[in-house]
């Protein structure tokens, strides 16, 4: 089929697993993995999708730029790191030559609120190539979307208050070391929580310097602002670390965490705006414990006030299936690094992924 879309997908673990899938099941095609892990280079991508032989093989990272121009893809999916500094250099690959992007970073969710210059820099690279690079997942519903949809039913909004909790051993060993999972309190309060122990001015610098370490919720409650139409005056994240009363088994970190140790963390984000709406949002990642669960709720208070509350929601293969989703609006968009907030809103794809797509987007090489 000459518009079936064509993907790279740049990270081969837990999260590829169901991306892979969904691609070939929406009647994309998966041209070609890239990974990092030597367990897995080399491998037919059927291994990471329990699918049995697909054909397009795990390559290494440094055969990038030549497995880009082999297998040609209109967009590449990268599920590996949460900053934007650490897929900034696999961005810049893929956008220097033509590659649309679509990636589960968190940062890039909204980046430009954290790391403005690398933002700026990765936009404009993206432009003078024509292509567009956009951060996705499950906060572009679940966080984004869903709150601003709920916000256009209410009269007045004073405050919004999130709270979203997740199981960091779903993510990989990278997010769950993010979260400070098998840290002591001390080790967290001396590496994650100090981080945020600083004063306004020492924070912008930061930002201004690429070297601000922002939580999940940093970045979504700079999209929920651009979404609303709102003026962020100050913001500012506390991170707490969590800990259990029992030993918690973490097969992602190959160890086991005693009780009193750090399981994860929460980070509190508050943003106070010109418009006078106060926005708290809190995300908790953690091992969890045998009674635990992921949880996603938002309030919003004013006339009327308005809670919505996800249980257990299957946060991994939304994520996932998000991404998915939102390839053709990747690729239909303009140049550029381009926020969901500045998108419509995802959809459910009755039909294959081509039929949403502008074909003149495709099969640019």
């Amino acid at each position: 089929m000459w518009n079936q879309i064509k993907v790279l997908q740049v990270g081969c673990g837990k999260m590829a697993k169901y991306t892979m899938r969904y691609v070939f099941e929406k009647g994309g095609s998966v041209v070609a993995g890239i990974d990092a892990n030597p367990e897995l280079i080399g491998k037919d991508i059927g291994y990471v999708i329990d699918g049995g032989i697909k054909g397009p093989i795990i390559y290494g990272v440094t055969e990038l730029e030549r497995v880009i121009k082999a297998s040609k893809p209109d967009i590449a999916v990268i599920e590996t790191k949460s900053l934007l500094k650490e897929v900034s250099e696999i961005i810049k690959v893929l956008v220097s030559n033509g590659i649309n992007v679509i990636t589960t970073c968190e940062e890039a969710f909204y980046a430009e609120n954290s790391n403005p210059n690398l933002f700026k820099e990765i936009d404009k690279l993206a432009k003078s190539n024509n292509c567009t690079v956009t951060g996705s997942g499950y906060q572009d519903v679940f966080w984004g979307n869903l709150i601003s949809t709920l916000a256009g039913s209410i009269h007045k909004i004073t405050k919004i208050v999130g709270s979203s909790m997740y199981n960091v051993e779903d993510y990989g060993i990278a997010l769950a070391r993010a979260h400070g999972a098998g840290l002591t309190e001390e080790e967290f309060n001396n590496t994650i929580a100090i981080v945020d122990n600083i004063t306004e001015e020492e924070r912008q610098r930061l930002i201004s310097n690429g070297e601000f370490l922002p939580s999940y919720m940093w970045n979504t409650i700079g999209w929920l602002v651009d979404k609303l139409g709102l003026t962020i005056t100050n913001i500012i994240q506390k991170c707490i670390p969590k800990v259990d009363l029992i030993d918690l088994n973490s097969q992602t970190l190959n160890m086991t965490i005693p009780k009193g140790s750090v399981t994860g963390m929460s980070a509190v984000v508050t943003a106070n705006t010109k418009e006078g709406i106060i926005i708290e949002a809190e995300c908790i990642g953690k091992v969890y414990n045998e009674n635990e669960f992921d949880k996603n709720e938002w309030t919003i208070l004013g006339e009327p006030n308005t809670t919505i509350t996800v249980n257990k929601p299957h946060t991994v293969e939304l994520t996932c299936a998000n991404i998915v989703n939102r390839i053709p609006d990747v690729i239909n968009a303009e140049p550029g690094f381009i926020s969901t907030s500045k998108m419509n809103g995802p959809k459910y794809l009755v039909s294959s992924l081509d039929k949403y797509v502008d074909p003149k987007k495709l099969n640019k090489f």
